[in-house]
């Protein structure tokens, strides 16, 4: 998945090490891209040796930008290639049990404008059976162990069944949209949540926010 996210962003633009954390975080959310410069050099190593990204030169990185013990990455600008184009074509189009899962759907979900339709339906239909088998478990850990759960263990996995049912019928509104040949509704400017109303889930990679 971040060798995904990684030749996805770098489609967008050439980036040094720095600028594709902090893109990483802007494009998946705070919580799915909480990712170590210990994962992510290696991966960008790896990329480079596949022949998938090259270096180029950067300008200095200021020191703000620049973790201890990273100066010259920080200065490394890193581009896609052609090959690279090809591999993230590749990885863009499959659709299997790994695209279903918290992690995987979400980075998948974030390049769905440069994925084809069917490919779309086809992840969005596993994430909802995927979904509806965890809160089918989470009903039933409700319906035959309840009495022997503690408070605030019983609240979580009430929440736990709460956020399950909401991402069903996001899902389920994604998928009609998808077979209808619509898109999601934008934000209204100005709007940080845009119409969405306080039973949906938020977006995959962010927290769901209090709302009036």
């Amino acid at each position: 998945m971040l060798e995904l996210a990684i030749l996805g962003l770098l489609q967008e633009s050439p980036m040094h090490g720095y600028e594709l954390r902090k893109e990483l975080a802007a494009k998946l959310g705070a919580i799915r891209a909480a990712i170590s410069y210990g994962s992510l050099y290696p991966t960008l190593r790896r990329l480079q040796a596949a022949g998938w990204i090259t270096e180029a030169a950067g300008t200095p990185a200021t020191a703000e930008e620049v973790p201890a013990l990273t100066s010259r990455r920080g200065r490394v600008v890193y581009k896609i290639t052609a090959e690279g184009k090809e591999r993230f074509a590749q990885l863009i189009a499959q659709a299997g049990p790994e695209t279903y899962d918290d992690t995987g759907f979400g980075v998948h979900f974030a390049f769905f404008a440069r994925t084809d339709q069917a490919t779309r339906l086809r992840i969005l239909e596993g994430r909802r059976r995927t979904i509806e088998e965890r809160r089918e478990g989470l009903r039933d850990v409700l319906g035959r162990a309840a009495e022997r759960l503690d408070a605030y263990t019983l609240e979580l996995q009430r929440h736990g069944l709460d956020a399950c049912e909401r991402e069903v019928r996001w899902l389920e509104e994604l998928i009609a949209n998808e077979r209808s040949g619509r898109a999601p509704t934008a934000p209204r400017p100005g709007v940080a949540d845009g119409p969405r109303d306080n039973n949906s889930p938020p977006p995959p990679g962010e927290s769901r926010k209090e709302r009036p």
